[in-house]
Formats: structure tokens, sequence, C-alpha cells
């Protein structure tokens, strides 16, 4: 049901229940209705295309992984040692078969979602090895505080993802860690999600779990998760993330090719170069993964910080990452191929004014950017150090007043408001006129975690700060929580599974590349 609809149905006391009944229905994905901020003119674009080039050519990538230098010398490309030279028209070559836009299927259909192009999606954080939880209190994360956070994806309406470790599950060994941390992304979501690529194995146990909640033939033109394999910058890529992408791409899923980018320490310290090096790194996965198998949904990624000068720590919310952002965003559309970065980066120890403006920063940047797929939108702060469960409600809400601004001005009202200007008249007011009771609900956002209020009124009811009113909300959403149940056939499938390879696998600290 759109909010249109919502808002006209029933009339004023439809309205009123409508207004208090809790409703987490999914955003539909994004569709992009802003022009794009694009520095760069086209002479520049290929400029920057044309630098990238000649690192591949001339400068090379290292590949450590035997298969895939195996992979390179088939598909002609100049491999010395480790090293791979890639001729720039065999990657323009690789990279046309890349889908400019496909669609992630998740296992309610409703929830389904459209990417590339001007379509966009917003993903929660996932990595931390802490949790700020229900208490504020920063500690170590469990499953049942993963379960917690997937529970609180499912339910928050601009969140399209459930993602996979939002936070790590220390009360489970590491070598056992995937299988439960991709089941939970299942069980408690029906929201499309992401898949392990912590080691070959672990992807490929991250597929076939994929392939019996969906039917193997079903994945086959389905994307159904993404995988995320990140570079080893400057210029390297290794085996663990290569076999990780060998695991998806076979089975014809989306892979994010990430370069990971500390710009001044593993970059030049400077942002066009930077761009370039962090161009030809991405070009060179992406590429691979058409190695891999022709037409596999492939998204040009990266992570994206600059490192303190002062203390060497990374640093998010800065100028240089919003104009990198803008010129990536410009190179993917140029090669036509849908992009990842990071929606609400921040380095703050708190959910402070710090983590507020940092994140902000980065998300409006990253809407204006055009970017596809946007990750760590939820959460992230102390440099990805802990997932904030107060900071996760709020900016899930600065993502639906993104995805708000990003859909551009509504113009089907027009005729019937400025109707109302007449019927007004000057020197009157609109707030008891009949196109405001039905329309302002959908005219102007009112986020549930700003106070707005006077702060009169604001001490009469306890002087509330955002974190508590965060913290707040969450306790309500768990409690409202109702579990999308699975098939029970599939989950007994998936439960049988997880035990069968808990069985095959060693319960060690330490990634399953054997077993």
């Amino acid at each position: 049901m759109s909010v249109a609809t919502r808002s006209r149905s029933g009339g004023r006391a439809g309205r009123r229940a409508l207004r208090t009944a809790p409703d987490h229905e999914m955003l539909p994905g994004l569709t992009r209705k802003l022009p794009l901020c694009e520095p760069l003119d086209q002479d520049q674009i290929e400029r920057l295309d044309d630098a990238s080039m000649k690192i591949l050519e001339e400068v090379g990538i290292i590949f450590r992984d035997a298969i895939a230098l195996d992979d390179w010398r088939k598909a002609g490309a100049k491999v010395e040692g480790e090293r791979v030279y890639l001729d720039r028209g065999l990657v323009r070559e690789l990279i046309r078969t890349i889908p400019s836009s496909f669609t992630y299927h998740a296992r309610n259909p409703a929830n389904n979602v459209p990417l590339g192009g001007n379509r966009s999606m917003f993903v929660p954080m996932t990595g931390a090895p802490f949790i700020r939880d229900l208490d504020d209190e920063r500690r170590n994360p469990t499953l049942d505080d993963l379960a917690m956070f997937h529970k609180l994806s499912h339910m928050l309406p601009a969140m399209h993802s459930s993602a996979h470790h939002i936070v790590e599950p220390y009360d489970h060994p590491i070598s056992h860690r995937h299988l439960r941390i991709t089941y939970s992304s299942i069980k408690y979501s029906d929201k499309t999600f992401m898949g392990m690529t912590t080691s070959p194995k672990n992807a490929e146990d991250v597929v076939e779990m994929c392939a019996l909640l969906f039917g193997e033939d079903y994945l086959e033109d389905h994307p159904v998760t993404t995988g995320n394999c990140n570079g080893n910058s400057p210029l390297v890529w290794d085996e663990t993330m290569l076999g990780a992408m060998r695991a998806f791409s076979r089975r014809n899923q989306p892979v994010l090719c990430s370069p990971f980018v500390l710009g001044g320490a593993n970059t030049p310290a400077s942002v066009v170069p930077a761009v370039a090096q962090l161009n030809a790194e991405a070009l060179s996965a992406l590429a691979y993964t058409q190695v891999i198998r022709k037409g596999a949904p492939a998204i040009y990624g990266h992570y994206l910080s600059t490192v303190s000068m002062k203390s060497g720590a990374p640093m998010a919310g800065t100028p240089e990452i919003s104009l990198m952002n803008f010129l990536i965003g410009q190179l993917a559309r140029y090669y036509n191929v849908p992009w990842r970065t990071s929606g609400s980066l921040g380095g703050a120890k708190t959910f402070d004014a710090q983590a507020g403006y940092e994140s902000a920063a980065t998300l409006s940047a990253v809407i204006h950017a055009g970017a596809n797929y946007i990750w760590h939108a939820a959460g992230w702060n102390e440099a990805g150090m802990h997932c904030s469960v107060a900071k996760f409600i709020v900016d899930a809400e600065q993502c639906a007043m993104a995805y708000r601004m990003a859909e551009g001005p509504r113009w089907d009202d027009f005729d019937e408001a400025l109707s109302a200007v007449r019927d007004v008249g000057p020197g009157g007011h609109y707030l008891g006129h009949p196109h405001t009771q039905e329309n302002f609900q959908r005219a102007f956002f009112m986020p549930d975690m700003f106070d707005n209020n006077s702060i009169e009124q604001w001490k009469a009811e306890g002087e509330v700060e955002i974190t508590e009113r965060a913290l707040t909300q969450a306790r309500k959403l768990l409690l409202e929580y109702q579990e999308p149940k699975l098939d029970e056939a599939k989950n007994e499938a998936l439960l049988d599974y997880i035990a069968r390879r808990e069985r095959e696998i060693p319960a060690e600290d330490a990634l399953n590349q054997d077993y």
C-alpha cells in the first residue's frame, strides 16, 4: 500500500488509526530523481580512465592465487610470477558483459530490490567486533545480539537488507560463525541479505544455504545474496578473496569488488590519483568476475577512508571522501556498472555530535553521487569497531529522510494544493483545510527521533536526549517484532546442513580454509 493510499483511506478516524498503528513495511528500492553531483567533465573522466588503464598495463596487479593466475593466462593476459598485466582492450571487453542493472530477490517477493542506474538500496553496517547495546554499554557481541540487529533490520522501513555479521558473535567458534550468521540473516528477516566471504569454503557454504532456501535452479538467474571481496591496496588481490569471488560468481551471485582504500596510506595522498589507483584495482576484479563467468552480476565497490596525518587513524566525513565518491560515481556510470559505497561512517566513540556530523556528511554525499548499493548505512561508529543500537535506529531514520529527498519533488497534488490557496485566502491558515488533513503525513517528513518541541515541553517530558529516545524506540520495535516464519521443510534443511558442516569443520578460532 502506498503512502498516498494509506493517508486517504477510512476518513478521519481511519487516518488516526493508521497514524497510531505500527508500520514496518519496507520502502521499495529507491528510485533517485535528483540531479547528480558530477565534478568531472568528459575529458577528465577519460584522463582518469587512461591513468587507470596505464596502471593495469604498465604496473600490473598482484593476484596471489594460482587458479586466478591460470585463468588470466587462458584469458590472454600477460602474467609474470604473481603479477598480471591487463591490456585495456581486454578489460573493456570483459566489463562490458557485467549487467548494468539487476534485481535482488528476497524470500518475500514484496521485498525484492532493483539495483543499478537510478535505483539504490540501503544496507546496515557489518563487521563490528563490539556492540553498544540496549543499555549503551560497549561490550563483546553474541549471536543473540546479531539476531537483535537482524530483527531491527527487518522492521526498519529504509533498510533493504539484513546484511550478515552486523556484529561478530563471539559465543561461537570462528570456523562455524559463517553458518550461524547466514542462518540468522535468513531466519529473522525476509529481506535480501549478504553472504560471508571470510574464506572460499565459507563462501561455498553460504551459496549452498541459498540454494536450500531458494532452489539450485533459481540461483542460476536470480541474484539473492551479495558477496564482498576486499582488495589489499595498493594493487593486490589475495587467495582468500579471489576464492570467495569464484564461489559467488560461478553461481551467478553478485560480488562487490571493493578495494580497501586508506587515502594517503595505501594510495597517493591526493584525491584524483588515489581514485585512479582505486579504479584500476576495482576494474581488475570486475574483469575477473567475467573471466569466472561471463554475464555474472558484479558491483564496482570500495571501502573509502582517508588517514589522519597526525595519528594514522582512518577518518570519516571529510570533504575529500565526498569528492572521491563523486568521482567514483562518474567512473562507474562511464563503465555502465552498478556501484557500492558506504553510507553513514564515523569515528566517534559514542553516539555524539561528531557521529551525527560525520554520518550526515557522508550519507548526503553518496546520495548526490548516485550510489546504488549503500552499505554501512546504519549503526557504524568508532571507525567500524562497534555497532551502536541507538545510532542504528537514528541512521535508519536518516536513510528514510535521504530516501525522501532523493525521490525529488512531488507534483501529484499540485492543482489540489493550489486550490487550497484560493480557499484560505490572505491572512488565513491551512491547518484545518481538507488538503492539509489529507496530505500532512506525506507532505513533510516528521522524524520520530528528533525532538522539535519547545524547550518547556521537552523539560516537562523529562529532558530525554536522542540516545535514550533511540534506545527506547529499539526496545519498542523488538516488542512489536513478529518473525517472518521460514517454510518448515526449508528451515529443517538449513539446520541439517549447519549441523553437518559443524561436524565436518573443526571448532577452531580460525577461519575455515580446508573443510
